[in-house]
């Protein structure tokens, strides 16, 4: 959740932060998760983020450490959590406005006498809106700058 943090007071998405460090989308996707990073990893990321190697450990690697323990508070690890579940709903949005209108164009070009695509589209919309219900945020822009805010507005206070 460090790692999440540092960007997002520098206001980049995962995908700025990947292409600034070298690394890929997926393995910042992973370190934000908690998951444990390489050596090389961790050192791309402490020079992009102008920082010692050892501040960017996850709180509980290293509990003799009281200075990094209190990086992430508990307040920030639960509105960076709530932020994840919005991106994510986003990004599920996204994949049925893009996956539906395909499937229909497949339908009326294939089969037009049949209207299929309906329901794949009713099942996964009501599924979207399970999704949704869950989460409930209206957000237009799912960027790095966007996520700080998020977080900052769900605090109550800046980063």
């Amino acid at each position: 959740m460090l790692i999440q943090k540092l960007r997002l007071q520098k206001g980049w998405s995962q995908e700025q932060l990947a292409e600034v460090s070298g690394l890929s989308v997926r393995t910042v996707q992973r370190l934000e998760r908690g998951q444990p990073g390489s050596l090389e990893t961790m050192n791309a990321l402490a020079a992009v983020f102008e920082t010692d190697l050892d501040r960017l450990k996850e709180p509980s690697m290293d509990t003799t450490r009281p200075d990094i323990m209190q990086d992430v508070r508990p307040d920030e690890a639960l509105a960076l959590a709530h932020v994840r579940k919005v991106k994510a709903f986003y990004v599920h949005l996204t994949q049925y406005l893009i996956v539906i209108p395909i499937l229909a164009v497949i339908n009326l070009m294939g089969y037009p006498q049949y209207l299929w695509f309906v329901w794949p589209a009713l099942g996964w919309g009501l599924g979207l809106l399970a999704h949704g219900a869950s989460v409930f945020s209206f957000v237009p822009f799912l960027d790095g700058a966007w996520e700080r805010r998020q977080v900052e507005k769900h605090l109550g206070r800046k980063l």
